[in-house]
């Protein structure tokens, strides 16, 4: 690593005001303090001096996400196996899911990046750091067949208008990875929803020839319940591709059909551990999603009339985007609530919404997008009225407190 950091402060001068490649002291700025933690701090007013930076609380953000990403490119090696009716090792399925997810992943990053990098440029700033998880998250939530070009743009289009118009990182209203998804379902309908799109049965490098199974279908669990004709949920079964039932196990950890980073719930709680520990991602956030979310259930349970109104909350809670929204999407903290009561209302609300969407919508059975979304829109205004009443609280003690000496 020293060898490293003399090269780089080495070559510093030709990016610098005055050297012959200061027009790209932004990338070079990007690379450098990617590598190693920045020298220079703040030396008056109240900031706050420590050696964690954005870019390391991203690469935190990464590392919990890693769980989630990697039993999900299983899981696409395996339903594609099963789909064909073969028999593969676990790394053959592995191997089969890694090489169908990273060529979204670097279209991603190459068309993400390239368009911060070339923005920070433009204006002569430093390159933001926000991308970094938006780059891994947008192919987390896409089905797995969604093809390259349409990942790529609409990750342009999200990093263009729901980010760099608004000032970058940091001033962004939405959260661009869902602002990726929502320009695909919207622009897309066709390749983001039905049950050809969340197993990948096309051969990848030459892996897993074979003719797809008569018994397959590739709807998720939530895509069946919500088209299913059934008047109770005791009489529902869960399937497979193959038409075997589904186990809570399966669920839990992930085996079903589904987003690469959305299936494992197991992996996600892991993740989620991680983020808590750090005090990278909010408690209060995600604890208050799933409390809206039990409270929606059991008041829809109430007045059940089909199946999906039936369903009981812990397979809301397994199935879907529910628990990874609720990690991952809902804590972002540019676009969630920032004071402490309003990070429990904003989750909540999030968790009511979610489930009010997914029961009473059955077009679209997976609402966590949707209410994030919308949510996104209202924090902070949540934040205002919280900050608010805080005023007008301390001015009432205040205001005791002075009448009290006057007597």
């Amino acid at each position: 690593m020293k060898a490293l950091r003399k090269y780089l402060d080495k070559i510093k001068p030709n990016f610098e005001e005055g050297g012959k490649l200061h027009w790209l002291y932004s990338t070079y700025d990007a690379f450098e303090t990617f590598l190693f933690v920045p020298n220079t701090t703040s030396r008056s007013g109240v900031h706050i001096h420590d050696a964690r930076d954005s870019k390391r609380t991203m690469i935190v953000v990464i590392i919990a996400l890693l769980p989630a990403l990697l039993v999900g490119m299983y899981n696409v090696g395996l339903q594609h196996y099963m789909s064909l009716g073969l028999e593969a090792s676990l790394l053959t399925k592995f191997i089969y899911g890694f090489l169908a997810v990273l060529p979204q992943i670097v279209v991603s990053y190459v068309v993400g990046l390239g368009i911060e990098f070339a923005i920070a440029q433009v204006r002569k700033e430093e390159v933001a750091e926000g991308f970094l998880v938006t780059g891994i998250l947008i192919p987390m939530i896409v089905p797995v067949d969604t093809p390259l070009w349409m990942i790529a743009v609409a990750t342009a289009f999200a990093v263009i208008f729901a980010k760099e118009v608004f000032g970058g990182t940091g001033y962004n209203i939405f959260n661009v990875a869902l602002i990726t998804r929502a320009f695909l379902f919207f622009s897309y309908p066709s390749k983001m929803s039905g049950d050809q799109v969340w197993v990948r049965t096309a051969d990848t490098f030459g892996m897993g020839k074979g003719t797809v199974i008569d018994a397959y279908s590739g709807a998720t669990p939530l895509g069946q319940i919500a088209t299913t004709d059934a008047a109770s949920f005791g009489e529902f079964t869960f399937q497979g591709i193959t038409g075997q039932p589904l186990s809570i196990s399966d669920m839990f950890f992930g085996f079903i059909p589904g987003s690469v980073g959305e299936v494992s719930t197991f992996a996600i709680l892991l993740g989620a551990l991680l983020l808590i520990a750090t005090g990278v991602g909010s408690w209060k956030t995600m604890l208050s999603v799933f409390l809206g979310g039990l409270v929606s259930v059991l008041l829809v349970n109430l007045f059940a009339q089909n199946a999906i109104m039936e369903m009981p909350v812990h397979y809301h809670f397994l199935l879907g985007g529910f628990a990874f929204g609720a990690v991952f999407m809902a804590t972002d903290p540019v676009t969630s609530a920032r004071t402490e009561k309003g990070k429990w209302i904003y989750g909540f609300l999030i968790g009511m919404l979610a489930i009010t969407i997914r029961v009473f919508n059955p077009g679209y059975p997976e609402g966590m997008m949707l209410a994030i979304l919308f949510m996104n829109a209202f924090a902070p205004l949540i934040d205002f009225y919280v900050i608010d009443g805080n005023i007008k609280r301390r001015m009432k003690r205040a205001a005791v407190a002075k009448t009290g000496q006057q007597q």
